[in-house]
């Protein structure tokens, strides 16, 4: 099936709107992406989102008073982000695709946001494609952060009980190379394995953060519960150690962060 067709299959109703807030993991992930995208972005700067969503991250930074173009290839997501964008004048909702942002000029934002995109390319040319494209649109001196799934963080949130068989057979070859194909719908990656579809690229690995750390498999066990209370020293603890390599692994979401090289 192609890849457009399957993800305007998949993203029909408002789940995806609801997703950053319904669950603490959700909450953790939008929080520490907002870190980070703080530390980097100044006021007034612009940025653009490839694979918006509903809007979560680009209404919020709008409602900052920055320049956001939000771009979004799943009609039912680009509905709900328009509608949820209503009023917001300095916020532009466009249908398009990562791979090809031809509309744009190169160096046209100060920040970009690739925080949806790498979880459903599943061919080298497409990934390096998207890559290549947000980096060029970024003006020199500015900021990408690419959101993306641990690949060992898939098998142990959601095989590992008796269908981990399935999940090997899903996720690696025979030789443990990372498998990248549709019919996963979500694909994960390594971290070197990510880290380095930018080497080729003229830009500067700043770092690489765990977005929402082990809750997602936490929240997978019916007794698990959090206080808000709980949360926020959770929230505490991992936004101060969220870049420590050895935790990466364990993070569901992760998120790259690097800084196009001046010309």
């Amino acid at each position: 099936m192609e890849r457009n067709k399957m993800l305007n299959e998949f993203y029909t109703g408002d789940n995806e709107d609801r997703r950053l807030i319904k669950s603490r993991h959700g909450q953790m992930e939008y929080r520490t992406t907002m870190h980070f995208i703080h530390r980097y972005l100044k006021p007034g700067q612009s940025v653009l989102e490839l694979g918006a969503g509903t809007g979560r991250y680009s209404i919020a930074l709008a409602k900052e008073a920055h320049p956001v173009t939000a771009v979004e290839l799943a009609k039912r997501n680009l509905e709900l982000l328009r509608q949820n964008a209503e009023g917001l004048r300095n916020l532009t909702a466009l249908e398009g695709d990562a791979t090809d942002l031809n509309r744009f000029p190169d160096g046209s934002f100060d920040m970009t946001l690739v925080l949806g995109p790498m979880y459903h390319l599943y061919e080298a040319a497409e990934r390096d494609a998207a890559l290549r494209e947000a980096v060029r649109v970024t003006k020199p001196g500015g900021t990408l952060l690419t959101a993306f799934l641990s690949v060992h963080a898939i098998m142990v949130d959601n095989y590992l009980n008796d269908s981990f068989i399935e999940g090997m057979e899903e996720n690696f070859t025979e030789v443990f190379q990372v498998r990248h194909f549709q019919e996963q719908l979500f694909t994960g990656y390594e971290i070197d394995e990510l880290e380095g579809l930018y080497r080729e690229l003229p830009v500067t690995h700043l770092t690489t953060v765990a977005a929402d750390g082990i809750l997602e498999l936490a929240e997978h066990n019916e007794a698990f519960s959090m206080s808000d209370a709980a949360f926020e020293a959770y929230a505490r603890y991992h936004l101060q150690f969220c870049q420590r390599r050895e935790l990466l692994g364990s993070s569901s979401h992760l998120i790259h962060i690097c800084r196009k090289n001046p010309v």
